[in-house]
């Protein structure tokens, strides 16, 4: 009766982890920087992971991809990057939005929070600062901006520090329903980001300098557009910098 009681429970766990793994969707580019200066470049779709979050919580429109932001939760990546350029366009369709996406990333949820570890590129609508006013005090502008920090267990130096966190030096972002633009270059362990035309923000000495994209659902719609990924050549790593590999 046990051991057909402990098999009964190891082929469920083993459906449920295939379920896991099973691709959501498809969205942006993967590209690969010797084959665009080659000019014969071939882009590979980029596939995504539920790790929390559910179908409902994503839609592809066209070529625009939805979030409901909700659950609060992450997709991932199917594969794993080390260094890479990446682009993105998001907009905030509510305001005071709350979303992100993490770089180098485990993919693996806290229990307080429902988020992973990893670097956090954040992305928060400007009305924000005023929905959380704290003490009668407003937060600066400077929290909605484009922030960067290490998330959960990875730990960075910050370029602009508030706090751990690093803060970007200029407001560019623009409000609810406008389109903003990030170009965001990770290598060994370093990331600087650019909004809207201009580098403005960066962290270093990240603890991990290997692992998945993810993409963040926190409550509030927000859509992404022109995904793409730069795959560069691979730099001196160790094994701690590198996150557990899912399967």
């Amino acid at each position: 009766m046990l051991k057909n009681l402990g098999f009964l429970l190891l082929t469920l766990l083993c459906i449920h982890q295939t379920c896991a793994q099973e691709v959501l969707f498809e969205f942006g580019e993967r590209k690969d920087f010797d084959d665009l200066i080659a000019n014969t470049d071939r882009p590979e779709a980029l596939r995504w992971i539920d790790v929390n979050t559910s179908d409902s919580t994503w839609r592809l429109d066209d070529n625009v991809l939805v979030s409901t932001g909700l659950p609060i939760g992450v997709v991932r990546s199917e594969k794993m990057y080390q260094n890479f350029i990446l682009h993105v366009e998001w907009r905030h369709m509510e305001k005071g939005g709350n979303s992100g996406i993490f770089a180098w990333c485990d993919a693996v949820p806290e229990s307080h929070n429902r988020l992973p570890s990893g670097v956090e590129i954040q992305m928060l609508e400007l009305d924000w600062v005023n929905q959380n006013i704290r003490n009668g005090e407003t937060p600066p502008i400077a929290y909605v901006h484009g922030e960067l920090f290490g998330a959960g267990q990875t730990k960075t130096t910050p370029d602009n520090p508030r706090g751990e966190r690093s803060k970007s030096i200029e407001n560019r972002c623009l409000g609810v329903g406008e389109w903003n633009k990030y170009t965001v270059v990770c290598v060994d362990g370093t990331i600087k980001l650019s909004v809207n035309g201009k580098f403005v923000n960066g962290v270093s000495k990240s603890t991990k300098r290997k692992g998945y994209l993810c993409l963040e659902a926190e409550g509030a719609e927000i859509q992404f557009r022109n995904l793409q990924i730069i795959e560069l050549d691979d730099g001196y790593i160790l094994p701690e910098h590198i996150v557990g590999e899912l399967r």
